[in-house]
């Protein structure tokens, strides 16, 4: 079976989180096996994702939010320490991939959701301190704002809050999974017929009326899904391991 290493390495020269200046560390944050034998992937790092995913006989659990961010606390609170405890007493590691995940061109959040939604061509958007974390979807042929809402809808499984105060026919959409809705402005400055995030801010509802953009919040977590579960079947089809998606679904 795949060592633990090969697995990271691979991850990493894919994603290559260096060229990110995140909001916490990409890579493997706790130790696990040397050798893998099934992977879980999940959209978060909490307990319920790990008791499942040692149900499942995990070696190793891939994640889109981590454990340890910048703002965090650097003394361990209780449920830190039960989340640590989980995956020590069940030898599990855990590696967590953020904003890498989020701005690759061909496996990330971003560009599979404008696969989704049947986009034809991409482009970079939304630099976060200087790297795209976002696309710009574009049709061959333009969509109905009800079209595009419908296969949000479809692709996250689950029906987005919108503002449908767009144009009627949406040529290019940008997109921003997750807590996305400072980019807004910058859909709106590239002349954008609509725009697709996981959560709204309040401010969003008049400021997309105001610019004539259709706003769509699809959920941080149904926006999130797509990364990670494709890294768990890349890893699959290159290693051999067993790979199951987790999900533990939220409103949010």
């Amino acid at each position: 079976m795949p060592q633990l290493k090969s697995l990271i390495d691979h991850l990493d020269a894919l994603l290559d989180p260096g060229r990110f200046d995140d909001f916490g560390p990409n890579g493997l944050q706790v130790p696990g096996p040397d050798e893998v034998h099934v992977v879980a992937t999940g959209v978060s790092a909490h307990a319920e994702l790990f008791e499942r995913a040692a149900q499942l006989g995990a070696d190793l659990v891939v994640v889109h939010h981590g454990l340890f961010w910048d703002h965090g606390p650097r003394a361990l609170d209780a449920a830190a320490k039960r989340r640590l405890q989980l995956l020590f007493d069940h030898d599990i590691g855990l590696a967590a991939y953020h904003l890498p995940l989020d701005g690759h061109p061909e496996v990330g959040n971003n560009a599979l959701i404008a696969q989704g939604i049947g986009a034809t061509s991409t482009e970079p958007f939304a630099p976060h301190r200087g790297q795209p974390i976002g696309v710009v979807a574009r049709f061959d042929q333009p969509i109905t704002r009800d079209e595009l809402l419908a296969r949000t809808e479809h692709v996250t499984g689950r029906a987005p809050l919108a503002f449908p105060t767009g144009p009627e026919r949406v040529h290019g959409v940008g997109i921003v999974s997750g807590a996305g809705s400072d980019y807004l402005g910058d859909a709106i400055d590239r002349g954008l017929d609509a725009f697709i995030t996981g959560e709204p801010t309040e401010r969003v509802m008049a400021t997309a009326r105001e610019a004539h953009i259709t706003f769509v919040a699809a959920g941080h977590y149904a926006t999130e899904t797509f990364g990670v579960r494709r890294l768990g079947e890349l890893l699959a089809e290159r290693f051999g391991v067993r790979h199951e998606f987790v999900d533990v679904p939220n409103p949010i």
